[in-house]
């Protein structure tokens, strides 16, 4: 029993928790903890026993402490007045004891607080589940500010013992002679040591206490290098950062971003294999496709299925991937532009303003009533539908890719009408964006602030205006005076040598990008009018610079429509295949009546026949449905299953709309068009 309660006893000093003001809260609590000891059923003389030995024991430890402290305090007073050691050394020697005197009281505390922290926990109540929660988060929230404060002293004491070996060296260099060598070394040691510390960034200390900042307890998995291991000494194991990985409580997995040692050059391994691994089954999967007479793009996205979560597991940087194929994104929009310029866009806007709007608008009008028919959220029904209503840009641009764009006279091109309401959409989607944090505040508002709700929305929907004019009126003074000049000189740097050409259009479309983004408007219109401002140019000047961009697109494409694959489930979709399809071919038809519907109210009479075409090209769902999808259901605006509805409507109608586009050709376009647009 005595051995018991002395362990029981000394288990406690671990557990930080609040800290205690003063020694006189420190002996009511001791005596608290004494009298709750009491009540546990020990044997009177084995109790009274335990408790004066213990008390014994702890009060020995304290006075012992007492008396280091006042040894340190004394050799500080020495070292601060030893004329022998210099400032840095005086500084050096003062700080280690100070660290000594630190884990003293620290270790002091926790007895008490761990103390203080029984005593809480006695005078809960077991059976309410909310308050154990409440005290496990607390307990949790001390664990993590301790583990801060040991790693902060750890890194503190390897700082001392690399101080103590730099001295060390430094003494046996003074007493022997330095050859030239040797002295050259010393001054390059010493400038690196500045280095190091000139461009180390103090991350950690900067932002732990900024708010919104959250200690948790993660996994440090190091990479699996065994002939490296094999040789490495504890002290270089420790000193390797490497590229492993973390792992935090929720299963989410973080790689390293930038060193602490900025001068040695490392690379994601992960990332290069994830790219690799892409790269090579995307070629069987294209193919396989081609042969059976279905878009590439298709094989792309089986290349993810097959490497994602749901295949192999074998994509490591999902997250990279991801952002590396946002690029293909980017540079498809730009080539759209490249091809749409700005004399075919003027012949269109009206209907390409008109008609996505009237299509959303219907949508969420249908969401709204079968919402309200199914008792669903008016939030969670104009969020779906708004995902719904938005058609995909890059499928419907390789869908275009060749076909013919020779107006007949006095009719409208079917191919400027769609890529300008597809356009118009990417504006819906920039717009949408910006609202969303509104839509998520709208979803926990009581109706008492609706009215504040409505007017918030309408003034995001004035800024988003207002932005997209500022956007269009940039676009008009480089169209007239900057992308002549900025052209010409590209070209005549880049004879003999086009990186310069691909460098300043790259650079130009992500001008455009960036201003556009900095006016909250979406990313993919930045990149769509920095193609329509080449174009300008004239044709030679657009068949010059596709030439060299095109390369570029394909490869970033790729790992686009492969990264959709990796957030496509067959399993899930097998399992509710028969409520997928219906709700796809729902979705599908119903998006193809209301764009039919519309274009007959808007196109000219004489031009009436291409709505099926367009509405066939209108009628699947954006893959910018999985990234607002994501967005939602971290919000709370949508369920897990909602988003995985989302997930599959969307693949299934992307799946469905070569055979929709072929049919729609076949119905509508001459044999000699029909050839180059299929």
């Amino acid at each position: 029993m005595k051995a018991t309660g002395f362990i029981s006893l000394w288990t406690l000093v671990s557990l930080p928790c609040g800290p205690l003001a003063n020694p006189a809260e420190r002996e009511d609590v001791v005596k608290h903890a004494i009298k709750l000891h009491r009540g546990k059923g020990a044997v009177i003389t084995q109790r009274k026993q335990w408790v004066l030995e213990s008390c014994r024991k702890l009060s020995g430890l304290l006075r012992q402490k007492n008396v280091v402290l006042n040894k340190l305090k004394n050799a500080i007073r020495a070292v601060e007045k030893d004329a022998g050691l210099s400032d840095e050394e005086k500084l050096f020697q003062v700080h280690t004891f100070e660290i000594f005197q630190k884990e003293l009281n620290e270790s002091e505390n926790s007895v008490f607080q761990a103390i203080h922290g029984l005593q809480r926990a006695l005078q809960g109540d077991y059976k309410d589940v909310v308050n154990m929660k409440e005290s496990s988060r607390q307990r949790l929230e001390a664990l993590r500010e301790a583990a801060i404060k040991e790693e902060m002293e750890y890194v503190e004491l390897l700082a001392a013992e690399k101080h103590q070996v730099e001295a060390l060296k430094n003494m046996q260099h003074q007493n022997k002679s330095l050859s030239m060598l040797d002295e050259i070394l010393e001054d390059v040691r010493k400038a690196a040591d500045r280095l190091e510390e000139e461009i180390e960034e103090h991350a950690f200390d900067d932002n732990k206490s900024v708010r919104g900042v959250n200690f948790e307890a993660v996994l440090r998995v190091e990479e699996d290098e065994a002939n490296s291991k094999r040789n490495a000494s504890k002290r270089e194991v420790e000193d390797d950062l490497g590229l492993s990985m973390l792992i935090d409580s929720q299963n989410n997995q973080y790689i390293l971003t930038k060193p602490r040692d900025s001068t040695i050059p490392r690379a994601d391994h992960h990332f290069i294999k994830d790219i690799v691994t892409i790269g090579m089954l995307s070629l069987p999967c294209g193919w396989l496709c081609t042969t059976i007479g279905l878009p590439t793009m298709f094989g792309y996205i089986i290349c993810g299925v097959l490497l994602g979560p749901s295949g192999l597991n074998s994509i490591k940087s999902i997250v990279q991937v991801e952002t590396l194929g946002e690029f293909g994104v980017f540079f498809t929009l730009f080539l759209v532009g490249l091809e749409f310029s700005p004399e075919r866009l003027r012949k269109v806007w009206k209907i390409s303003l008109q008609g996505p709007c009237y299509m959303t608008v219907l949508m969420i009008a249908f969401g709204l009533l079968w919402g309200h028919l199914l008792q669903i959220r008016p939030t969670q029904s104009v969020f779906i539908s708004t995902c719904l209503s938005l058609s995909s840009t890059p499928l419907v641009s390789r869908f275009l890719a060749g076909s013919v764009r020779g107006d007949k006279e006095g009719d409208i091109d079917y191919s400027s009408v769609l890529l300008g309401m597809l356009v118009m959409q990417d504006v819906q989607l920039g717009l949408f964006i910006a609202v969303m944090p509104t839509l998520i505040q709208a979803g926990v508002s009581t109706y008492s602030s609706v009215f504040k709700e409505i007017l918030r929305i309408l003034i995001l929907i004035g800024q988003i205006l207002f932005s997209l004019a500022a956007v269009f009126l940039l676009c008009l003074v480089i169209k007239t005076y900057l992308i002549g000049p900025y052209y010409r000189k590209l070209h005549t740097e880049s004879k003999g040598n086009k990186e310069i050409l691909i460098l300043g259009i790259t650079a130009f479309t992500f001008l455009m990008l960036t201003i556009t983004e900095l006016l909250d408007v979406s990313m993919e219109l930045g990149c769509f009018l920095a193609g329509a401002l080449i174009s300008s140019q004239g044709h030679m000047v657009t068949e010059e610079i596709m030439c060299c961009i095109e390369p570029i697109r394909d490869f970033l494409a790729i790992i686009f429509f492969a990264s959709i694959g990796l957030h496509v489930f067959p399993t899930f979709v097998i399992y509710e295949l028969t409520v997928l399809l219906f709700l796809t071919l729902s979705v599908v038809i119903m998006k193809f009546v209301l764009a039919v519907l519309v274009l007959s109210l808007i196109l000219p009479k004489t031009s009436q026949y291409i709505k099926w075409i367009v509405s066939a090209g209108l009628a699947q769902v954006s893959e910018f449905s999985f990234v607002l999808g994501s967005r939602a259901r971290r919000a709370g605006i949508i369920s897990r299953e909602v988003y995985l509805l989302i997930l599959s409507v969307t693949t299934l109608s992307l799946l469905l709309a070569p055979a929709l586009w072929r049919a729609a050709i076949m119905k509508c376009v001459p044999r000699p068009e029909r050839r180059s647009s299929t």
